[in-house]
Order: C-alpha cells, then sequence, then structure tokens
C-alpha cells in the first residue's frame, strides 16, 4: 500500500532531482505554485490531503518520466530519494548516428563518450544522450539531457530512443510495436509519425530520466 507520506515523498525527490523546489516543480508541469507547498499537504484539523491525478498526471509529463519510475521513488530506499548518482556515458544526437558510439547489442563503446552524473539506475549499460534542435518540442529542448535504459522492457506509450541500421537517431514515443513493425509517435507535431520495418531499426532503448 502506497502511503500519503511515500506520495509527497516521491515529489519532492522529483523536484530535487530536478534542481526544483516544490513550487517550481508545479510551475513546470504548469500548475498554480503553491500545489505542491507543506501547507496544501493537511488541514488545520489534521485531515490529510492527496495530491490529484490530474496534477501527478502533468508532472509526470512535463518530467518526462512514466508512472512505474514514479511509483518507484516512493521507497525508502530508493536511489534517487538519497540523491545517489554515478557517471554515465555521454554523447550527442549527431555523434549518436555515427560509426562506433554503438555495437552490434547497441550498448555504448568506444572512446568518443564523455561522462556526466545521472540518478543511480538498476543498468549498468545506461547512458545519456543530449538533445539538440527542435524537432522533440515540447517535451525535450535543446540541450536537455535524457537518460537511457537499453535493459528497460517497453510498452506502448513509453519514450524510447530508437536508431536505425542508416544510422538515424530519434527521441520519440512508442506506439505499436509488433516482430514485424514499429509506429513511433512524434513529439512535435510539425513532424510526422514514423513506422519502420523492425528489419530497419538497430535497436529501441527506453528513456527513463531527463535532466533539463
Amino acid at each position: 500500500m502506497v502511503t500519503h507520506l511515500q506520495i509527497w515523498r516521491a515529489l519532492d525527490a522529483l523536484a530535487a532531482r530536478r534542481g526544483l523546489s516544490p513550487s517550481g516543480l508545479a510551475r513546470l508541469a504548469g500548475l498554480d505554485p503553491t500545489t505542491f507547498n507543506k501547507s496544501k499537504r493537511g488541514s488545520a484539523n489534521g485531515k490529510l490531503r492527496w495530491p490529484s491525478t490530474e496534477s501527478l498526471a502533468k508532472v509526470l509529463t512535463a518530467a518526462g518520466i512514466g508512472l512505474e519510475d514514479f511509483v518507484a521513488l516512493t521507497g525508502e530506499d530508493h536511489p534517487v530519494g538519497r540523491g545517489r548518482t554515478r557517471p554515465v556515458p555521454l554523447v550527442g544526437f549527431a555523434q549518436a548516428g555515427q560509426k562506433g558510439y554503438f555495437d552490434d547489442a547497441g550498448f555504448p563503446a568506444g572512446g568518443g563518450w564523455e561522462e556526466i552524473r545521472f540518478p543511480d539506475i538498476a543498468d549498468d549499460r545506461a547512458y545519456a544522450l543530449e538533445i539538440a534542435g527542435d524537432s522533440m518540442l515540447p517535451v525535450y529542448r535543446d540541450g536537455d539531457r535524457i537518460l537511457v535504459s537499453p535493459s528497460g522492457s517497453l510498452r506502448r506509450g513509453d519514450r524510447v530512443v530508437a536508431r536505425t541500421r542508416a544510422g538515424e537517431v530519434m527521441a520519440k514515443q512508442l506506439g505499436r510495436l509488433t516482430a514485424q513493425h514499429v509506429e513511433l509517435k512524434s513529439f512535435n507535431a510539425a513532424y510526422a509519425d514514423l513506422d519502420f520495418p523492425m528489419s530497419e531499426i538497430a535497436f529501441i532503448h527506453r528513456i527513463v530520466w531527463v535532466s533539463q
């Protein structure tokens, strides 16, 4: 059972990981800045107040994480809650499409990677990519850095990084996925959704965090 304290602790941990106060997190999600204030978490008579499902949904969308990742933040011993980080390899989107940055299994390879500290997750192969351009607005902006998990399970609606065998790298929302085809939905309405035969896809990895 998830408790009132765990939900608010997860929101605080999410705000801290983004370098924000609870008020800043609320503003990021387009909410009233006081939505997550301490004073809103209980009434004068001691009655507990919970954040609404609508406000949580807006926060998860703005922060670029899924419900599963948010629930993980409710645990007392979760690394993000303790502020634990570790270095992961970092490369820009343009470089990621070049040869030599990933091995045949889709894992980071070669010596051209830099390092950046990100939340410690249970994936030794995790890596980071730096967003370039406006094709992923409004979800990801130029300069944002996303943490990617090659070992993460994939489900429809996940935000993912896909690389084609021709070397094109893109961040999209996963649509329908079968053994033959994959649908990739664009975040930016100015860019068309894409449909690829799986034979043209080198890998699809789940985005688990973003630093903005």
